[in-house]
């Protein structure tokens, strides 16, 4: 049985831009921490994986370790996932996401999310993506369940494991280079959608890059990089998915 593992954060919806990023900065804004991340900024922090770990980047500013100490970081990200959750609703999606996900559980595939984000917050992002009725039947492996983050691998080979997945009939789709690194150092194949913070990352080791799966609707996407058997016309199909791991250089 082919599976399709999904990232959260860029891939179910535009996240990083609209819902991170001012959840980050309201926190810092209601802990007095003096701190605001512009986009540019925020773009850097995202090469950090998990919001823990862009939050304890704070105390590389001598400055600011010498105000608070790291035992902190917990109640802020706690108050940042409240806020991110808040603006959920208003999140844009990323196209083609919802239509795929309904045509790969109607033919039997095995979906799933993996993230390392906080799995509240990533259980917000798929209901709000594909409703809930659909988001009941993905299983969904997120938060701090593995001891590293993307770049490294745990998150995908969990996923892989609890769900009994063959890896040579499972497609992962990412929109960053961590990710990226992450599901192929597990072994798997994976296509990037890539977005605004990430469309000159290097994706050498993708089967296939796109800047969205697309939809019926709207404007033929435009292929990136290509390096299977997926031959897709104006938006991905299941089929195309599928082109992804049946043939072409394994990257």
């Amino acid at each position: 049985m082919s599976a399709l593992i999904f990232d959260c954060d860029g891939v179910l919806a535009d996240t990083e831009r609209y819902g991170h990023l001012p959840a980050f900065n309201a926190t810092f804004a209601q802990f007095g921490l003096g701190v605001q991340w512009s986009e540019q900024e925020y773009g850097e922090k995202l090469k950090i994986g998990g919001g823990k770990e862009r939050m304890a980047s704070l105390f590389d500013d001598p400055s600011f370790a010498a105000a608070h100490t790291k035992d902190e970081i917990a109640a802020w990200h706690r108050t940042k996932s409240a806020i991110f959750q808040k603006l959920v609703a208003e999140l844009p999606l990323r196209p083609g996401i919802a239509r795929i996900i309904a045509e790969a559980l109607e033919q039997g595939w095995t979906v799933a999310v993996a993230s390392t984000s906080a799995e509240s917050s990533v259980r917000a992002v798929l209901q709000h993506a594909v409703g809930p009725s659909i988001a009941a039947r993905v299983p969904v492996f997120a938060g701090d369940i593995v001891p590293a983050k993307k770049p490294d691998p745990a998150i995908y080979q969990l996923t892989v494991d609890e769900l009994g997945l063959d890896r040579t009939d499972t497609l992962v789709i990412e929109d960053s280079r961590n990710g990226l690194l992450a599901a192929t150092r597990a072994g798997l194949r994976c296509l990037v959608t890539v977005n605004g913070y990430t469309k000159d990352e290097d994706f050498t080791e993708a089967i296939l890059v796109v800047p969205e799966l697309g939809d019926p609707d709207r404007p033929p996407v435009s292929l990136l990089a290509n390096r299977g058997a997926a031959r897709p016309g104006a938006y991905l199909t299941l089929d195309d998915l599928r082109a992804c791991l049946r043939d072409g250089d394994r990257r």
